[in-house]
């Protein structure tokens, strides 16, 4: 082997101490602190290249180096080089092993004349040193359809309101296959939970199939409990999960390599799409998609640098084959609220109550609201579901959530809150009996009622009935108008009515008071 540069001032030591000084091997290898093979070496090596030390005093080191360590004859046969970019497109596909992959290498040379296969260790050793020239996302290996990357690009598109002018910036989400990096793009108005599942979802049917694993990063909107070893997801990105299959893997706080894909992505798309509508105005959403699409069209047909094809045909011989099959339908998109089963069997949603099994009062349960519909669910399962209904105040009542008699409510009977009135006074009683009277249940009535009971603990009896003999002489028995009256003392105003005969009550065509039927 050639000795190192460093040493040819040795070299020359060498052979000049051999030629002038007399000196023995052994002797020779003393002065200059090396070994005495190493001195023979370098006299043999001067032999066999007819140098003597006066013609290599006049030598360069390269020079002199390329006379005693000339390169080695090429032998008659040569080794093929693989193709190492194929190599690396096969590694992604399920099963694929080197080991299998230089078996597959070696049958292929086979016998012929002049050429040889490399070692399976060689074969190893040079894939991975041309694998290290890549780029560090382009080197982890991601198995067909098993990874899709997901992020939003930190660069924005503004959208100019045709209307009034008024300019808002819209966000580009990215999705990165991968195995083949196939590449799906869509602007949206924001980043919220709806909207980065409702991306992902147009992302799953643009590549027409589900992956095993969904890596996100870890925004509030997507992960209701951020943490390097243990994150939770939000509600809704759960019921994805769980709708199309596929697991969640959140990538780990402040460590982009764990989603490198999609962060080169993100800058793929900033270069050959965002950069190209710099000088563009859109005046909608659509019209901005519209153009996305187009140019995200090309960017997957372009040829890759360094492998071969581009995304579209590494997609269709990687990912595709490998995906799941979509559901037959779609998920809609809903938002989740934690809610409690009051007293008369309903939960309330913007000021609408929707009913509830009865066995279910007190329980704690979770609302799954769409844009038609309101679920009821406890412990995941559901059980009630209405259309939505935007009236304030108003109930959707199903007769079957009703309970037969009130024996499972005993405490909050009809009789026993009207029996409670009596005993504070007969305009409270009178006032009680009209929250049961006009209402399509009674039981409806019950939230107002205890509302009067908070209001006589609060006050005391004594000015809850004098405020209620002023409710009905003002035609507003009802709980808010109550309220009122004691929180601005006009119960004191008005004693006279106490001990005397309650106001006729007024009919329900006829009431129009504060906080009319419903409110409370």
């Amino acid at each position: 082997m050639p000795t190192p540069r460093v040493l040819m001032s040795k070299i020359r030591r060498t052979l000049q101490l051999l030629a002038d000084s007399g000196l023995s091997t052994r002797q020779v290898a003393a002065a200059l602190s090396i070994s005495k093979t190493t001195v023979s070496e370098i006299a043999l090596y001067a032999r066999t290249a007819g140098i003597d030390w006066p013609a290599a005093s006049t030598l360069s080191d390269d020079e002199l180096q390329a006379r005693l360590y000339p390169p080695p004859r090429p032998r008659s046969t040569q080794r093929r080089e693989p193709d190492y970019a194929a190599l690396h497109q096969e590694l992604k596909r399920p099963g694929v092993t080197l080991q299998l992959l230089w078996e597959e290498y070696r049958a292929q040379i086979g016998n012929q004349a002049g050429e040889q296969a490399y070692r399976y260790s060689a074969f190893c050793d040079k894939y991975r040193a041309w694998a290290k020239r890549l780029k560090r996302s382009m080197r982890q290996l991601h198995p067909a359809g098993e990874r899709l990357f997901v992020d939003y690009a930190g660069q924005t598109v503004p959208v100019v309101d045709a209307v009034t002018g008024e300019i808002r910036r819209a966000q580009v989400f990215v999705a990165v296959l991968g195995a083949s990096n196939y590449t799906y793009a869509c602007a949206t108005w924001q980043q919220t939970a709806a909207d980065w599942v409702a991306s992902i979802i147009a992302t799953l049917e643009f590549i027409g199939g589900v992956p095993r694993l969904l890596v996100p990063d870890q925004p509030r909107a997507l992960i209701a409990n951020p943490d390097a070893y243990e994150p939770v997801t939000a509600r809704l990105m759960q019921e994805m999960g769980e709708h199309y299959g596929v697991a969640v893997l959140p990538a780990r706080p402040g460590r982009p390599q764990d989603k490198a894909k999609v962060e080169v992505g993100v800058q793929v798309v900033e270069r050959w799409i965002l950069a190209r509508l710099r000088h563009r105005r859109f005046f909608s959403l659509g019209e901005l998609n519209g153009t996305i699409a187009s140019l995200l069209a090309e960017l997957n047909q372009r040829p890759f640098k360094k492998l071969p094809g581009c995304r579209r045909s590494a997609f269709e011989a990687l990912d595709a084959p490998a995906l799941k099959p979509l559901p037959a339908q779609a998920l809609v998109l809903a938002q989740f609220k934690p809610a409690r089963v009051n007293i008369d069997y309903h939960v309330a949603f913007e000021g609408h109550y929707y009913s509830v099994p009865h066995q279910h009062v007190g329980a704690a349960v979770e609302l799954r609201i769409t844009a038609s519909t309101l679920e009821v669910l406890l412990r995941r399962q559901r059980i009630a579901a209405h259309a939505r209904n935007a009236r304030v105040g108003g109930f959707t009542t199903v007769a079957e959530h009703m309970p037969a008699s009130h024996r499972a409510h005993r405490q909050w009977t009809p009789a026993k809150l009207i029996g409670w009135g009596e005993r504070i006074g007969a305009a409270t009683a009178a006032v009680v009996r009209w929250q049961m009277q006009h209402r399509p249940h009674p039981e409806q009535g019950y939230r107002a009622c205890l509302g009067l009971m908070r209001l006589a603990r609060q006050y005391g009896d004594e000015r809850l009935e004098a405020a209620c003999a002023r409710a009905q002489s003002i035609r507003a028995p009802n709980y808010r108008s109550v309220k009122s009256i004691l929180e601005c003392g006009l119960d004191r105003q008005d004693s006279s009515l106490l001990g005397g005969t309650a106001a006729p009550m007024p009919s329900h065509d006829n009431v129009r008071g504060p906080g009319y039927y419903g409110h409370h």
